[in-house]
């Protein structure tokens, strides 16, 4: 995958101020606020950064956390993952793949047979509707 790479006053261009503090900074939006916790459309979920599918809506489900959570990623090969130590706890991070924007953090507390949470930040995330949804 070709990363893509910008300077940070390329990304302050084409993000606002909230989307840059979580994507570039590392930032989390409080729980409950996002624009997608209560999405239950179907289609797919694309990095706000740089537009690369990431997560299908299919997978997507109430944690009861407060952020959009989903099962596993569209494409393995489309997140990564780092460990982050800050707060005091070691969680694991994911990252977009392409363009390095932080996501979220997954979890190992998840239904379904992975077991895993994705918990996804929304300012970090695009939505495309299918066909179907779209009015």
């Amino acid at each position: 995958m070709k990363k893509i790479s910008k300077t940070e006053e390329e990304w302050k261009q084409s993000l606002n101020p909230e989307e840059y503090h979580i994507t570039r900074e590392k930032g989390t939006e409080r729980a409950f606020t996002g624009k997608y916790v209560d999405n239950h459309d179907t289609g797919e979920y694309l990095c706000r950064c740089c537009g690369l599918g990431l997560f299908d809506a299919d997978k997507k489900y109430d944690s009861g956390s407060g952020w959009p959570s989903f099962t596993n990623p569209l494409e393995a090969a489309h997140v990564a993952e780092e460990i982050d130590n800050s707060l005091g706890r070691t969680r694991t991070e994911v990252l977009c793949a392409q363009c390095d924007a932080h996501l979220g953090h997954v979890f190992p507390d998840g239904p379904g047979p992975e077991g895993l949470r994705y918990c996804i930040n929304s300012a970090s995330l695009d939505f495309k509707k299918t066909d179907e949804d779209q009015d």
